[in-house]
């Protein structure tokens, strides 16, 4: 089977969120089944200061962006059984970031266009076109409606997932003639229009021939008028192509058996062992006191309402009441920045703040934190609360999309489960929460030891995923 993803970033080349992660590992373990895979995705400046001397340029044309006629080059790289294709444009895509820009809109219309336009130019033309979010998800309609007459294309099937429901690319109408090139026909009758506006996202759900999310239960809650954010209906009318599928993480890449950037290795069976090591090298690092016993909880995040900080910021002046340790790192709203900097002044001897990005200290915090706090208002997937699981650090979750799918709360009845969780989205459960955690702990060790064990050995590997996808994609050629 061949498979092209489209998408508007991909680890390792350019990441901003959890749909990088994606792009650089369901590739990967798709093509190690034994598919032919590629991928396609902006050439950023980024992407051209790091890969560029290992780049190959395949072929260039021009693009019709409504009346302009726009560069489009074709740069190729291979990585182990995957190829990357980039579609090079320095006016739209050397801005030294992904999004943003007041422009996306075209951005985003150039590359969806070039992506199809270059399938045949590369002689790379698949059995199922992966699309991901609104940056792609006009691809399934422009397929149907502007290049349907390319005999080449007319049996290619298309997936769009959503890995966040929230930015769906609403445009004014205008845009299908002006960037397109298309009549406003599919707008006029309704088909793409929502809430008076162009809305990218629900031509793909309307068009594409499947649809998945990164999680059962969000799959799920996409179809309620309170996570649907506007799109509900569409998604309920669309119900019989939809389906959830939960992200996996690179296993290799998060192992803290190998991991270079965390002082001390370990692994499920020196679990106790290498806690204490780089619990205790990560108070150092951040100035705490260096304390065995007290319970250290962990945040990497941007710092956002959606992920729940409000909940967070509101209860902590309470929570630092208790014996714990708090490192913080993460940027975000300017609100909770200000918030965890302030904390961190007022409690030097309990809370750490970095309100930047750091690589090496976030898998730190994964593998020396007793804790990880995660109470996100909603969350499609979430990769974070599985990291910190593989390293032991046992994590404090609102019940909520992939969170409930990958965290299973904790029963001192039957002594199971792999972290803590709360249903109703208050600083009241949610401090309730904490403090059963902070029980366990101290009250209960071996219990605590137990519970990090099982969290260390799920599964959260992308094989189990890549199957799900495998199998949608076979039914899609029957």
């Amino acid at each position: 089977m061949k498979v092209l993803y489209a998408a508007a970033e991909g680890s390792p080349f350019a990441k901003v969120g959890g749909l990088g992660d994606v792009i650089g590992a369901l590739p990967k373990s798709l093509a190690a089944r034994g598919h032919e895979v590629a991928v396609v995705l902006p050439y950023y400046d980024q992407i051209a200061m790091r890969y560029g001397h290992e780049m190959t340029d395949v072929t260039h044309w021009t693009v019709r962006v409504g009346w302009r006629q726009e560069y489009a080059g074709v740069k190729k790289l291979s990585m182990g059984p995957v190829t990357f294709y980039f579609i090079d444009n320095e006016h739209y895509f050397f801005r030294g970031h992904v999004y943003g820009d007041w422009d996306d809109g075209e951005r985003f219309a150039f590359f969806q266009q070039a992506v199809l336009e270059m399938m045949e130019r590369v002689d790379f033309i698949p059995d199922v076109l992966h699309v991901n979010d609104y940056h792609t998800a006009m691809i399934p309609f422009l397929l149907k409606e502007k290049y349907r007459w390319i005999h080449a294309y007319e049996h290619i099937r298309t997936v769009l997932t959503i890995h966040n429901l929230q930015f769906q690319g609403q445009y004014d109408a205008g845009m299908l003639p002006e960037l397109f090139g298309m009549g406003t026909e599919r707008f006029d009758d309704g088909t793409v229009r929502w809430n008076g506006a162009l809305n990218w996202l629900k031509a793909g759900i309307l068009y594409a021939d499947r649809i998945t999310t990164v999680s059962p239960t969000y799959a799920r809650e996409i179809m309620t008028p309170d996570f649907g954010c506007g799109l509900d209906q569409v998604l309920r009318m669309e119900e019989g192509k939809l389906s959830g599928i939960t992200n996996g993480i690179d296993t290799e890449l998060f192992d803290p058996a190998t991991d270079i950037h965390i002082p001390y290795a370990f692994s499920v069976e020196q679990n106790r062992d290498g806690k204490v090591k780089n619990k205790k090298a990560l108070q150092e690092r951040c100035g705490l006191p260096v304390r065995e016993d007290v319970p250290l909880f962990g945040i990497v995040s941007r710092l956002t309402d959606q992920k729940g900080f409000g909940l967070v910021v509101s209860e902590l002046s309470s929570l630092l009441q208790q014996d714990i340790q708090l490192v913080v790192l993460g940027t975000g709203d300017p609100r909770y920045e200000e918030a965890f900097r302030w904390f961190a002044d007022q409690y030097p001897d309990k809370v750490s703040a970095h309100i930047t990005f750091n690589l090496e200290l976030a898998q730190q915090i994964y593998a020396g934190t007793d804790g990880f706090l995660m109470p996100s208002a909603f969350e499609p997937c979430g990769l974070s609360q599985m990291m910190a699981m593989r390293y032991g650090s046992v994590p404090v979750v609102h019940e909520v999309g992939g969170l409930r799918d990958t965290v299973e709360p904790y029963n001192e009845f039957t002594q199971t489960g792999t972290g803590f969780g709360f249903g109703e989205f208050s600083g009241y459960w949610f401090t309730q929460t904490v403090l059963k955690f902070l029980e366990v702990y101290q009250d209960h060790p071996s219990e605590f030891e137990a519970l990090q064990t099982r969290a260390m050995s799920a599964d959260f590997s992308w094989d189990s995923a890549c199957e799900r996808y495998e199998q949608l994609y076979a039914q899609m050629s029957m």
